[in-house]
């Protein structure tokens, strides 16, 4: 091979290597997740809150518990999607459920969000009694489960500790 062709070759293997390594690492950080926290209580309080991101797809969703030990009528979850690409115009009431390790699982009761856009907050709330008994007794895990937002399914997982 001449020096004149080594000249162009390299630069282009570089740049192909380098493509490839971005390629990767866009990946990695697309399929990147934090779906799952240990939320301890403490006595005398409510469970705290522990936010937990998925960023699956285009669409990055982060889910905050807003008051799994409140005494309310409702189970809230604070959800936050944000993407560029993807227009956030789904109806999660219809798009989630709330599981426990005590064998309920319930679907929402509202969404109250605005629709449409690329940055979309509101709340997910569930009941928080089903047939006269208390979602959240004995709980020890509580999963939340959001299909259809630009990827088949996002998970989301708390494990409950309770108050020694």
């Amino acid at each position: 091979m001449s020096g004149k062709s080594l000249r162009v070759v390299v630069p282009v293997v570089a740049l192909i290597v380098l493509a490839g390594a971005v390629l990767l690492l866009a990946t990695a950080l697309a399929e990147s997740k934090d779906t799952s926290a240990v939320v301890e209580a403490r006595a005398g309080e409510g469970f705290p809150k522990m936010p937990l991101t998925d960023k699956q797809g285009a669409v990055s969703v982060e889910v905050l518990p807003l008051n799994l030990g409140g005494l309310g009528q409702t189970l809230d979850f604070r959800v936050a999607m944000n993407t560029h690409s993807v227009e956030l115009d789904m109806n999660l009431a219809e798009q989630a459920t709330l599981s426990t390790d005590t064998g309920l699982t319930i679907s929402p009761v509202r969404w109250d969000a605005p629709s449409g856009g690329h940055h979309v907050s509101g709340t997910l709330s569930f009941p928080a009694e089903v047939d006269g008994a208390v979602v959240m007794d004995g709980v020890t895990e509580l999963t939340l489960t959001l299909r259809n937002i630009d990827v088949p399914e996002r998970v989301f997982v708390w494990a409950l500790k309770p108050a020694s």
